[in-house]
């Protein structure tokens, strides 16, 4: 019984760890989109490229023993390092741009919801009475938060802009989550993980390098401090610190402790980059939780 219980609580410690390092990522985007004009590809460049040791390491130790890859296997990691890490993460570079960091974090929280969609579109799933509560809650969240960061900018099309480039990259990571569970249990979550990373820190090198010059790559300081710190905290440690969290308490709790996430990151937001707070964006935050929680019920 002691055991269970300290298994139990280390692996609340790394979830709570894993939604305040993911929660973080949006953070660090403003604070480098404030200190130099960088550009989204060049800023995404940089965070996985300092990622691209450990992911490397991860790949190699996980793929030594292991049956080597067939070729669908490696189309399924093709178009799931697409989809992720580099699709997902590019749209939300570009969102960030024009909407607040808490707005972002909420929209990108659909995830969930928009991954039962698609399984219920594509893979033959049934939408049940709970889900599609869950799905009025989420939606009328972001709704209410979407109406703050309206009074905020005074702009509609800005906003229209980042948020459509955010739910982008909701939809694209929803598409990646639903695809990678047959491929988690034929790899392997560290395995998967790692070489998904791979292909999506080429796909994003290859086009940093068509869009934008080598020179590019000559920034401030802060800027690569920036990178590495959502490198570190906001990519490889809350990465595998939610599998090692999913693997001692599962992964209804894992997703029920990271809706900590979009609160940690208003309360940041307000707190580091000085984004107002206000009812409705709190109203909306309650919601859209309410709504991840629901769905992730057993």
């Amino acid at each position: 019984m002691k055991h269970y219980w300290s298994a139990e609580r280390l692996g609340v410690a790394l979830a709570i760890l894993a939604a305040l390092g993911f929660s973080f990522k949006a953070i660090f985007v403003k604070l480098a989109y404030a200190a130099a004009p960088v550009d989204p590809v060049t800023l995404l460049s940089l965070r996985m490229v300092f990622s691209l040791p450990a992911f490397l390491w991860i790949g190699f130790v996980s793929s030594r023993a292991a049956p080597p890859l067939t070729r669908r296997d490696w189309g399924m990691l093709v178009a799931l390092g697409l989809l992720g890490y580099y699709g997902a993460s590019l749209f939300d570079f570009i969102g960030l741009r024009y909407i607040t960091a808490g707005l972002e974090r909420l929209i990108l929280f659909t995830y969930p919801t928009l991954t039962i969609l698609i399984t219920v579109l594509f893979m033959g799933k049934t939408l049940h009475r709970r889900e599609v509560v869950s799905l009025l809650l989420s939606y009328a969240g972001i709704g209410l938060a979407f109406a703050h960061d309206l009074q905020v900018a005074g702009e509609m099309a800005t906003v229209l802009v980042g948020a459509a480039f955010i739910f982008a990259s909701s939809l694209s990571y929803a598409f990646y989550l639903a695809g990678s569970g047959p491929m988690i249990q034929r790899l392997g979550s560290a395995r998967f993980t790692a070489l998904a990373m791979l292909v999506s820190t080429a796909a994003t090198q290859l086009h940093f390098f068509i869009a934008q010059p080598f020179s590019a790559l000559i920034q401030p300081l802060p800027i690569y401090a920036c990178g590495a710190a959502m490198a570190l905290f906001s990519t490889v440690l809350p990465v595998f610190m939610q599998s090692a969290a999913i693997r001692r308490i599962g992964s209804a709790k894992a997703v029920l402790i990271g809706t900590l996430g979009p609160v940690l990151t208003i309360f940041f937001g307000w707190w580091l980059l000085g984004e107002p707070l206000s009812l409705y964006q709190m109203a909306g935050a309650v919601l859209v939780l309410s709504g991840v929680w629901l769905v992730s019920r057993r």
